[in-house]
């Protein structure tokens, strides 16, 4: 289970402020993908609280926001996103280092280091020092609840998405290639949604269209109204696109 050792060891002891950070939507054919970044007030923290943070892959979708709810009082939690365009123009990975750094710019308090889930580090500003760490999200608290908010968040993005793309599942699927999305794809084409530079989704288009296509607009999101359970930084993390 998660806990706090890692953030001991990089200064949260002696009173630096350590942040967590994760991202959620790698692997789905549709949607953008959400970052998090999470600084948790260890003195703070209840136990009982956590005792149930790990994984989000670990949780149930009633778990996630069961937890996510609980944390804002004691976290202090930016998010972000890279666009569908974005994936496609610079690749997955690229994309979603993208979003971590665009996270931790957000954060209202600047972190000493950063936790960052994985084995590559996003850039970040020099003053900011990071680590990197494996499975980080079965280690720290802090990358386990960065990792919870931005799937909590991802998934609410995409439940918005499906009311207005009926048809693909992305209201339980939530973007991933599940045996419906592909049966959907085949019956009513793609989504501006659909990442382009995704096999199962390139396969699906003409010669011609596979430059056209990823020149396409991207759907935005509303900037609360989905997310009105998060806090004011979240919302407005979600809409601006610097680099």
């Amino acid at each position: 289970m998660p806990d706090f050792s890692l953030e001991m060891e990089v200064g949260a002891g002696e009173g630096a402020i350590v942040a967590g950070v994760d991202e959620a939507g790698r692997g789905p054919w549709a949607g953008p993908v959400v970052a998090a970044a999470v600084v948790l007030d260890m003195a703070r923290l209840p136990r009982d609280l956590a005792a149930g943070i790990d994984d989000s892959k670990a949780l149930t979708r009633a778990e996630r926001e069961e937890i996510f709810a609980a944390l804002k009082p004691y976290a202090t939690i930016a998010v972000a996103r890279a666009e569908v365009e974005e994936i496609d123009s610079i690749n997955i990975l690229q994309a979603s280092l993208l979003a971590m750094r665009r996270a931790v710019r957000r954060l209202p308090v600047a972190p000493a280091c950063v936790l960052v889930d994985g084995n590559i580090r996003p850039r970040l500003p020099r003053r900011i020092a990071a680590r990197t760490v494996v499975g980080g999200d079965a280690l720290s608290l802090s990358i386990a609840a960065a990792s919870i908010v931005a799937k909590v968040t991802r998934d609410r993005l995409m439940l918005w998405h499906a009311r207005r793309h009926r048809g693909y599942g992305w209201e339980t699927n939530v973007g991933y290639g599940t045996r419906e999305h592909r049966l959907a794809l085949d019956r009513l084409g793609l989504t501006p949604l659909h990442r382009r530079s995704f096999r199962p989704i390139w396969e699906r288009l003409e010669p011609a269209q596979l430059t056209l296509d990823l020149n396409a607009e991207t759907e935005e999101a509303p900037d609360g109204t989905v997310f009105d359970a998060l806090s004011e930084t979240t919302d407005s993390a979600l809409t601006p696109r610097d680099s």
